[in-house]
């Protein structure tokens, strides 16, 4: 299979992921974690359940993967989000040494992988992290406003 191939395939589990998420009530935002073509970590956002700031997919992908592999160096890792890391995942993409991050759309308000910030590409740091940009960018945008338009249009009281 084919490296482009491969990427669909993890997004569309980080997408599952997302789903998910939307079903508990969190912002649908999903993230997987492949070493060597394993699945190593599969995660969702869980601010909402976890009553936590910090509780963004990646980091929790992120945990996840260090758990399972023994070790906070994810060097061999790549990460695929279902959009544009915040400046704290981005941050920790980056502490985690991921060797490559790959994400849907990029993210207007809080981008860190390229759009306000580019943490994860930045040469002044001691390492970078391989990107790629847009991957079923289409279908995690209407994942999105599906979700923020449904929360828009529901009355104060649910």
């Amino acid at each position: 299979m084919m490296a482009e191939d491969k990427d669909v395939q993890y997004m569309k589990m980080a997408i599952e992921e997302a789903k998910r998420a939307e079903q508990e009530g969190e912002v649908p935002v999903g993230a997987v974690v492949v070493c060597d073509g394993e699945v190593i970590a599969r995660a969702r956002n869980e601010r909402e359940e976890r009553k936590a700031a910090t509780a963004h997919a990646e980091i929790l992908a992120i945990e996840e993967a260090s758990k399972k592999l023994g070790r906070w160096r994810l060097s061999d890792c790549t990460i695929y989000v279902t959009k544009e890391p915040c400046p704290m995942c981005a941050g920790a993409i980056y502490q985690a040494r991921m060797k490559r991050l790959v994400y849907g759309p990029a993210d207007q308000k809080a981008g860190a992988a390229g759009t306000l910030f580019n943490v994860v590409e930045d040469k002044r740091l001691n390492w970078q992290v391989e990107v790629k940009r847009g991957v079923l960018e289409e279908e995690n945008v209407k994942l999105l406003q599906d979700f923020f338009r449904e929360r828009r249009h529901k009355s104060p009281d649910e």
